[in-house]
């Protein structure tokens, strides 16, 4: 899941401005300011026994949460979509088995990579992840993980979206090999069933109330049309608003569209790039993009907390932190597992080979 794809409209430069001047605490627009979770970091809650740490570069690397930060701003300001790659990376990293940046690694020495499954179908900006880890060798050759870069990008990528910004532990190892075979099973897919969901989910320690707040980043998210066509054709799904059905027909005009077009729609048009509460009032207007959004709304477990969040801005920030927290820190390789990689395109042991 976590299906932010982004792409711009008009607006773009807009938005892009506008949560600049978040960042630097100058807000234009009341709307990016209406909790204070977005300008307090909110600690997480630890899972297990992990063995992972606040500031872990402190000694070896001490500019390495700087020296991210700001090549994630640089990146935003030339490509804004890629503070939305940064959080579907996390998502797409750590349900699979452990937030060891396997996502990452290509095809080499018998390695499939997880990026040719289906569901990686729509994720890019892979070769900007290159960018920060060369800023990081400069500074501190092999010491800082491709894993903790999914992950403070991800932070830093969630600010920059106008989201809270999250306390998060570091000390993660790479892993050395790819879990190519087990994506499809444990990334669920677009319209998978919400008991589905929150089983997925729960499997990484994160509960009901975690997920619901989770599944708030479809806010800056959008779905190919491949995948929505289901809905609207030959009739409209009589579970969505028809004003948003009829959106979503001139988004999608064709049953039959084709995967490489760019043919999309957005969960949120009004706040496209901005990771609100905005996502929970369109889930109570029926303005679910995917089935599993709407089932949010109306399944028994998860309602009161859409409605909640909804009302909310500052719960939703307040949950949305300790999900992804928790997320981030799922079963992570530390100490003398795994290894650093050199290129996070590839395991140390394949680096000579592709060079």
């Amino acid at each position: 899941m976590l299906l932010i794809r982004r792409g711009w409209s008009s607006s773009g430069a807009r938005w892009r401005g506008e949560v600049a001047e978040r960042v630097k605490g100058k807000p234009r627009s009341g709307r990016l300011t209406n909790s204070s979770s977005t300008s307090k970091a909110l600690p997480i809650k630890a899972v297990g026994e992990s063995q992972l740490q606040f500031n872990y570069y402190a000694q070896n690397c001490p500019k390495a949460e700087d020296i991210i930060k700001q090549q994630v701003i640089n990146l935003y300001n030339k490509h804004g979509n890629t503070a939305v790659s940064w959080v579907r990376n996390l998502f797409h990293d750590c349900i699979v088995k452990s937030c060891d940046a396997s996502l990452l690694l290509k095809k080499a020495g018998g390695i499939e990579s997880e990026q040719a499954s289906e569901r990686s179908f729509g994720m890019r900006n892979f070769r900007y992840v290159d960018t920060i880890k060369e800023a990081l060798e400069e500074e501190c050759p092999v010491t800082v993980s491709c894993a903790d870069i999914v992950a403070l990008s991800a932070r830093e990528g969630i600010v920059m979206l106008g989201g809270p910004r999250i306390e998060m532990k570091t000390g993660r190892r790479d892993s050395k090999e790819s879990y190519f075979t087990e994506v499809d099973k444990l990334i669920p897919n677009h319209n998978d069933s919400l008991s589905t969901v929150l089983s997925a989910f729960q499997s990484t320690g994160i509960d009901v109330e975690g997920t619901v707040a989770l599944l708030g980043a479809h806010s800056v998210g959008r779905v190919h049309c491949v995948n929505l066509v289901h809905r609207l054709y030959p009739t409209v799904d009589p579970s969505l608003n028809p004003e948003y059905g009829e959106y979503l027909k001139r988004r999608c005009p064709t049953p039959n569209p084709d995967p490489k077009a760019v043919l999309y729609a957005r969960n949120d048009p009004e706040t496209p790039m901005i990771i609100d509460n905005n996502y929970y009032k369109n889930l109570l207007n029926q303005k679910g993009l995917l089935i599993v959004d709407q089932q949010l709304a109306s399944d028994p477990r998860t309602a009161p907390f859409v409605e909640k969040m909804a009302a909310d801005n500052g719960y939703f920030h307040q949950q949305f932190s300790r999900a992804v927290g928790l997320l981030s820190e799922n079963n992570p390789l530390t100490e003398d597992q795994g290894e650093i990689r050199k290129d996070c395109r590839y395991a140390n042991s394949n680096t000579n080979n592709v060079y």
